[in-house]
């Protein structure tokens, strides 16, 4: 849900309908109209501002609110680079000034020091977004280990690890930003270096902030008869609420 009062804040006095129509009607309404996801419009504004020449604060705010929806370093490259060839290579150049300082911190898509992987398209129904699996062990010599790697605004469905005995689950957060929750608790933010056990029978889900690719190292506790139960999508709302 996108919130506006730039309108108000720069133009309440001199403009009060303009300012109105700005933070109430486009970004009130427009934005948040259903059919397209903030990400889509995103991309879709900042190709338009591109191809008519429109590179000042305006942009800058499309830009950083591009990064926000979740459109990563490697994609905007991608797009002004596409954009460039049809909107002019001057226009092209004067966003990659804007976009270099937009994603100057911005590792970009790498999976962190393990490495992304391949699409994660065996467990993709229980995800929402895109995740990538990158195997560091194999499970039938020793103790399985993989790297899981988000897009921005991913996550996991709520699920348990069941066992007769032992089991959980551990992760060991390696790049960006995320998430993890149980079930009746508060949502922990969780960054490069800490570490969550998760013990069996704990319902909970983890994944990326919206504005940050996420990877972890999740390896399941040896234990007796273990099973994954999958259950709902975590709540768009309740996400989109994590500050």
């Amino acid at each position: 849900m996108i919130k506006q009062t730039a309108g108000r804040d720069q133009l309440g006095e001199f403009a009060p309908k303009f300012a109105q129509l700005n933070d109430d009607v486009l970004f009130g309404e427009v934005w948040n109209r259903e059919g397209l996801s903030l990400k889509l419009r995103s991309i879709l504004t900042v190709t338009i501002l591109v191809s008519k020449g429109l590179v000042d604060s305006s942009f800058q705010y499309h830009m950083e609110n591009a990064r926000k929806n979740g459109v990563t370093r490697d994609e905007m490259a991608e797009i002004l680079t596409h954009a460039a060839f049809y909107a002019g290579w001057p226009n092209a150049w004067a966003a990659f000034r804007v976009a270099a300082e937009v994603y100057r911190d911005d590792p970009g898509v790498s999976g962190g020091i393990f490495g992304l992987g391949q699409p994660n398209n065996s467990y993709a129904r229980y995800f929402t977004g895109k995740s990538y699996l990158n195997p560091l062990t194999n499970p039938e010599e020793t103790i399985f280990l993989a790297n899981v790697t988000f897009e921005p605004g991913c996550r996991n469905h709520w699920h348990i690890h069941h066992a007769a005995k032992g089991g959980g689950q551990i992760l060991l957060c390696t790049d960006g930003r995320g998430w993890y929750q149980a079930w009746g608790g508060e949502a922990r933010e969780l960054r490069p270096g800490d570490a969550v056990h998760i013990p069996a029978g704990v319902k909970h889900w983890h994944g990326a902030a919206k504005d940050s690719w996420f990877s972890h190292i999740a390896f399941e506790a040896p234990g007796e008869d273990c099973s994954t139960e999958w259950c709902e999508p975590v709540d768009a709302g309740q996400y989109a609420a994590l500050r």
